[in-house]
């Protein structure tokens, strides 16, 4: 009960006054937008770029980590295209965004507040080394898998040249808040410059407003979605996402010797609701918005128990 009274509760009560604060709205929706750019693009960023610089890195395998969260990661896309497409009758598109919405944990504005509530700042070194190569990884295949998924339902308009494709997924890439700020932590580590003064202090009072901010934006920006319709496929596809992808990392843990530390995060990591990427991609494709926008509101929802659960599992498994 402590877990949930002094991290589970308070992580997800944010979300919640966010979304009321939609919902009434005591701040519009340009306003919300606002505070998430805020939040996306200078604050978490920042937090991000000062754990890098400073976090003692000891004993953290980052290729151990890697290998079994997106293993089970990858798992969990295939199982969440190959159920809605085989169970539903969704063509490749939808079931693209499935199978993205089955796996990918909005790892940044609710797994990093959640860890450092949780485990402080030795729970920070695994989750940004988790959210640092997540979005240039997924969003690499996500965008080779577009064009094959469009090609397979006979909606493309036009002949993909692959080097513009790269180009876009470059851009994309290098431009990405996230990224600049793993970028910039990894170089301020390498430089060995002083993490200290004033620019420390700076970067500090920015990044230390991250967690809170990042949970309301969070809140505000779900009013948007909500559940629409077709419940049942976006039960599974949380279903895989909150339950059978933390236990496939829980089971894989022991397998790549993990540290029960980092076994805790990339546990965390993967029992976290789905993001909203599943969303933008669904509104590329235009198809399967409502089965993306299910499974976010859906996941963030149920997250409030799986969370707690999960927290506490761990804890008891490392303590048998």
């Amino acid at each position: 009960m402590d877990k949930i009274a002094t991290i589970v509760l308070p992580v997800f009560g944010l979300i919640g006054i966010g979304y009321l604060v939609a919902w009434s709205k005591i701040l519009d929706e340009s306003r919300g937008q606002a505070l998430a750019d805020f939040v996306f693009v200078i604050a978490i960023p920042l937090l991000i770029l000062r754990v890098l610089a400073t976090a003692d890195f000891a004993g953290t395998s980052a290729w151990r980590l890697w290998l079994p969260f997106f293993t089970v990661f990858a798992i969990s896309w295939a199982a969440g295209t190959t159920l809605i497409r085989r169970l539903f009758g969704r063509d490749a598109r939808a079931g693209l965004v499935a199978g993205l919405a089955a796996s990918y944990g909005n790892t940044t504005l609710v797994g990093i507040p959640l860890v450092l509530a949780a485990y402080g700042a030795a729970g920070a070194v695994p989750m940004a080394l988790i959210v640092g190569v997540q979005f240039p990884a997924i969003m690499t295949v996500v965008a080779v898998l577009m064009e094959r998924s469009e090609r397979r339902d006979g909606v493309e308009t036009s002949r993909v040249n692959t080097l513009e494709l790269i180009a876009t997924v470059t851009k994309t890439l290098v431009t990405n808040p996230i990224i600049i700020g793993v970028i910039a932590g990894i170089l301020w580590r390498v430089s060995r410059i002083p993490f200290a003064g004033v620019p420390a202090d700076l970067i500090g009072r920015l990044a230390d407003v991250a967690s809170t901010l990042a949970l309301f934006a969070l809140g505000m920006s779900l009013r948007r979605y909500g559940i629409r319709g077709h419940i049942r496929p976006g039960l599974i596809l949380t279903g895989l996402k909150l339950v059978v992808m933390p236990a496939l990392v829980l089971a894989l843990a022991p397998v790549f010797a993990l540290t029960p530390i980092t076994t805790k995060v990339a546990v965390i990591a993967a029992a976290c609701p789905t993001g909203l990427t599943p969303f933008l991609v669904a509104s590329r494709f235009r198809t399967g918005e409502h089965l993306a926008s299910n499974v976010i509101s859906l996941s963030t929802l149920f997250a409030v128990v799986s969370v707690a659960f999960w927290l506490h599992a761990v804890d008891w498994l490392q303590g048998l």
